[in-house]
This record gives C-alpha cells, structure tokens and sequence, in this order.
C-alpha cells in the first residue's frame, strides 16, 4: 500500500510489482475512473517471460485501495499528483519508467505526461483518443453501424437510466467497478459520456509530449483506431500499434498483435534503437 496525501488527508493506494528490473518498469493505468488492476491481469501472461517489470495498480476509489467517496477528489489533477506520488515511492525515474494507461488511464497517462515527462522513459496510450468531443463525435458513426435491434436495446437502457443493469453491453465482469467516480467523471457508459471529462481535449497539446510515445488502437473500439494513428504523428517520437481482431480491451481479444508490439516498443526504447515516426 502506498501512502497518498490529499488535500482531504492521507488515503493508500494498492500497488502490487511483478518482476525485477532496473532498467525496465512499467505502471499501469487502469480504465475506468473507478476500474481495477484486473483489466491488466492479461499481462502476467506475457511480461514476466520477457523480463519487463511492472506494477498493477488500483487508483483512489477503485477496489483493493481505499474508497474515501469524496468527489472532490474526482478530477484530473488529483489523479495526476497520486501517479506521481506513487512513481515516488516506487522510485521510479527517468531512467526505467515506463507508463502505460488504458481508456481512462490513457487520458492520466496523457495529461502526467504534459506535467511531469522530464520523469518517463516513455509514454504508452493504449484504447484513449486525445479528445471527449471526438469520441462523441466517432461513437455516434458507430451506433449508425450497429444493427437496429442492438441500438434499440442501448437506448432503451439508456433511457431507463439503467447503466447497471447485467444485460447492458459492457457491464459484465465489472463487478468491481467503483461507479460513483466512473459516472461523476465518465458518465452513465461508455457509450453515452456525460459526466466532469465531457469537454475534455488535449489534441493540440500532444505535440508537447516528447519521450518515445506509443498509441495503440483496435478495430473494434469505440475509439477510432485512425485518430489513435494521427496522434502517433502528432508527439514528437510516436509510433502506432493496430489491433485488428481487437475491441476496447485489446489487451484481452487481440493480444497476438497487442502484446508482441508492445513489448517490441519497450525493448526499442531500452536498448535505444526506438526510433519515432511523430514530429
């Protein structure tokens, strides 16, 4: 457990570290706001065989750290000075950290970039555009290729307000999902945002990102794959990783293309011959 301070006290966040490498540590960013260390559990399979190190990790509010129920701690800046009260404690540093974040995690990963990247070693965004009102924009493309009878079911979900419901698309298995932060910030699903993140955008901000940065995008995903590819072009040493078999959590249904390009891109950046296609 690692100690946090906040400007509502001291709370403790769950680490757990796989693996011992001095010059390779990877802290993950799980999705959500609100979700677990679980989404990543599908790297214990693939990391540890290759030497790479890394820390799963449960934000405040999610699972196995403490849930405080304060939503005045539910913004981007807390979340961006707990990721780096953790590297701290983990001792972390310029020189082996390697941040990966997924969905929202992406979006902290993104926005912990712009404050304190002189700390990374590299940046991984993985399923997270660099923009809300693009999502928005890309998913309602999406419900107009969706069969009638699936779209008919979201918004009659939707418009009963029951986001929780076990049939609604993306709620299974998510049994540990911290929905008073995921609602507050995220909005009532995936599919129909709404909440403190609504208007958030760092699309022209990306350029100021400049350590070896990888974006990954899936076919399937309510994220566009080609705006995930534009970013790549965008910071200053980006490369792209497409999933065609993959959905949001690529990690999971496509990991014979995410996992053997991820791991490529760390081994680039650690041995130096990582070379950028960004700006």
């Amino acid at each position: 457990m690692v100690e946090i301070q906040t400007p509502k006290g001291k709370f403790h966040v769950w680490t757990k570290r796989i693996g011992n490498n001095p010059r390779i540590k990877v802290l993950l960013l799980h999705g959500g706001p609100g979700g677990t260390h679980e989404f990543f559990e599908s790297t214990e399979s693939f990391f540890p065989k290759e030497g790479i190190e890394f820390i799963e990790y449960d934000q405040l509010e999610s699972f196995y750290s403490d849930q405080p129920n304060d939503s005045s701690l539910w913004t981007i800046e807390h979340f961006v000075e707990e990721v780096e009260q953790v590297r701290q404690a983990l001792g972390l540093n310029k020189d082996n950290f390697y941040l990966l974040g997924q969905s929202w995690g992406g979006l902290l990963a993104m926005e912990y970039a712009l404050k304190y990247q002189d700390n990374l070693k590299a940046l991984i965004i993985s399923n997270m555009v660099a923009s809300i009102p693009a999502y928005e924009k890309y998913n309602t493309e999406l419900r107009a290729k969706m069969r009638k009878s699936l779209v008919d079911s979201l918004q009659h979900y939707e418009d009963k307000g029951m986001f929780t419901d076990s049939n609604y698309p993306l709620q299974r298995g998510f049994k540990h999902l911290s929905m008073g932060i995921y609602v507050a910030m995220q909005g009532p699903s995936e599919f129909k945002t709404g909440g403190r993140l609504i208007n958030w955008d760092r699309s022209k901000d990306l350029p100021k990102i400049k350590v070896p940065t990888l974006t990954i995008g899936a076919e399937f995903d309510t994220m566009d794959p080609k705006y995930m590819e534009w970013m790549s072009t965008q910071v200053q040493q980006g490369n792209y990783l497409y999933c065609p078999n993959g959905g949001h959590c690529a990690n999971w249904d496509d990991q014979q293309h995410y996992f053997p390009g991820l791991i490529k891109f760390i081994k680039a950046v650690d041995d130096g011959t990582f070379k950028g296609a960004g700006k």
